[in-house]
């Protein structure tokens, strides 16, 4: 798997909820890379374990999956149109979080999965 990058995508003041949610979904789409399997955050997704995480992490790595891209929405939430094309909608939890504390959130668990898959001591679970 490539490197972990961050890509943000900026958000536009003074547009109507649907429309901001609509533009940034379309940002989103066009910023995945060629190929990419997809995993879009959503609080209504799938809430797996860190080993579950690991495992699909995993599996896709082995059926030849170079890059796999998770998306995070803004304030306003994931448009549909990005739910439904994602690989996987998955939960960090039945709670809502700041889409900014999302990002370390998902790189804690991208390293611990990472760590688990290595059979490195961090992950004692």
């Amino acid at each position: 798997m490539s490197p972990m990058a961050v890509k943000e995508i900026s958000e536009r003041p003074g547009k109507s909820v649907d429309e901001r949610r609509r533009l940034e979904g379309e940002k989103l789409l066009a910023a995945v890379p060629r190929d990419a399997r997809t995993v879009a955050l959503d609080e209504r997704g799938r809430d797996l374990s860190s080993q579950a995480f690991a495992d699909l992490i995993e599996k896709r790595r082995d059926a030849g999956a170079r890059e796999i891209a998770f998306l995070v929405g803004g304030a306003d939430g994931l448009d549909q149109r990005v739910r439904d094309s994602a690989d996987l909608v998955l939960s960090l939890g039945a709670k809502t979080w700041p889409h900014m504390m999302v990002r370390g959130m998902l790189a804690e668990q991208i390293y611990r999965a990472q760590c688990i898959l290595g059979n490195h001591p961090y992950h004692r679970g």
